[in-house]
């Protein structure tokens, strides 16, 4: 169901927002500013809605040549749920992450898995220092 029209949606209004926030910029100097990493044919499909699940690494680096914040890309391609601003007092998360697990890879998902062990095994350790 990957081009539900939510998705289809999504997609569409990511690219009018990097359009935009691209501002005098051309295609090829976004290229060549992410060090081609990111092709100008790639970035044209992207800003028209073509590309449905834009990689989170290529977010991050037009984040950086737009001097924009990564985690509204982020919001913006559907992986990060945005906070409702009636969230109830104690709630843990502040955000969501709606990393679909179908786009990892096994390598990706264990490298994720061993983040997570260590993130928390640090916390662990802050919490017995207090």
């Amino acid at each position: 169901m990957a081009d539900e029209p939510s998705d289809r949606a999504r997609a569409q209004a990511l690219g009018l927002f990097l359009k935009t926030t691209r501002q005098g910029l051309s295609l090829r100097d976004v290229e060549e500013a992410t060090g081609s990493q990111v092709s100008n044919a790639y970035l044209s499909q992207l800003e028209n809605g073509k590309i449905l699940k834009p990689s989170a690494h290529i977010l991050h680096l037009l984040a950086s040549v737009y001097g924009v914040p990564y985690e509204e890309l982020m919001k913006r391609a559907g992986y990060i749920a945005p906070v409702p601003a009636d969230r109830p007092p104690g709630q843990k998360h502040g955000q969501v992450a709606t990393f679909a697990i179908e786009n990892l890879d096994a390598e990706e998902e264990k490298e994720l898995r061993e983040y997570l062990v260590f993130l928390r095994s640090r916390r662990r350790r802050h919490e017995q220092t207090r």
